[in-house]
């Protein structure tokens, strides 16, 4: 493992708070976590540490071969997973007390490299052969300049792709059913903020299936797989595709860790409703997206 501070301003921007030194404390003294997830119940810890983040991508076919730019890499949920799929993982993390924590959590991982600094300033002398943002998209409203900050930002990670190279990206659907069941919006924790769409608030943005589709366009990607995560991206359980939606009964639908929310309705009701409607994928809580050239 190698820790690279050439690119980090010695600020960083966002923190979870005083739960990201026990996140250290816990990555440097511990290597299974399962005790830890079972006496503490606090959303930081099991955001970050729970093994159920692999889920969304240990079933996928990656080249063994192939190198991989982690982009938002946090604790390493991900890292991990990917360096066991990959020959080589490039990560690179705004915030560098995290970038602290992924280090000590795969001190022994001699395939990866974390940056710590913004994306958009650092200087790669190669392409690879995989790009991910994980719960990364979103936030480019904020760290990104001009009046196209989601566009310029899905480009520049294009530009960091080799020939036939593979996009992944896993963003929460702007109009999820948890959404219109009562959950507040998973990055402002306003109660239908991204249905309204985010009024008044330039710095977060999630899509329709739709929108997101027209973005990648826009980007150069004309070929976009999407699969959907259940009950979402962050600690999935089950994943559909478009070749494989689900049928009804078969959802599993989990409460909110992070924060409280309201019941407006049943939600497993609801969804059956719409899977036997063949409106799955417009109301799915997020979006697991591959895309090429």
């Amino acid at each position: 493992m190698k820790l690279n501070l050439n690119y980090y301003n010695g600020e960083d921007l966002y923190s979870d708070g005083e739960v990201e030194d026990e996140l250290l404390q816990i990555t440097k003294n511990h290597k299974s976590f399962h005790n830890i997830l079972k006496a503490n119940s606090s959303w930081p810890i099991l955001y970050h540490l729970s093994p159920l983040r692999a889920n969304l991508l240990e079933w996928y076919p990656f080249n063994e071969s192939a190198s991989l730019l982690e982009i938002g890499a946090g604790c390493g949920a991900l890292t991990g997973l990917l360096s066991e799929k990959v020959s080589q993982v490039t990560a690179v993390e705004l915030s560098k007390k995290r970038a602290e924590i992924l280090s000590s959590r795969y001190e022994d991982r001699e395939n990866i490299e974390v940056f710590v600094g913004n994306f958009e300033d650092i200087h790669f002398d190669q392409k690879f052969d995989y790009v991910t943002l994980i719960g990364v998209l979103e936030y480019s409203g904020k760290y990104g300049d001009g009046p196209s900050p989601y566009l310029d930002f899905l480009k520049k990670a294009k530009s960091m792709l080799s020939p036939n190279g593979t996009l992944i990206i896993a963003i929460e659907n702007k109009y999820g059913l948890k959404y219109w069941a009562g959950a507040s919006e998973d990055h402002t924790g306003r109660l239908f903020d991204s249905i309204e769409h985010y009024l008044g608030n330039d710095d977060v943005r999630t899509f329709s299936k739709k929108e997101i589709e027209e973005l990648l366009r826009n980007a150069g990607f004309s070929n976009n797989e999407f699969y959907y995560p259940m009950p979402d991206y962050k600690l999935p359980s089950q994943i559909f595709s478009d070749s494989y939606l689900p049928k009804p009964g078969d959802l599993k639908v989990s409460p909110n860790f992070d924060r409280d929310r309201l019941l407006l309705f049943n939600e497993k009701i609801a969804f059956d409703n719409i899977i036997q409607n063949e409106i799955f994928p417009f109301f799915s809580n997020s979006f697991l997206i591959f895309s090429k050239e």
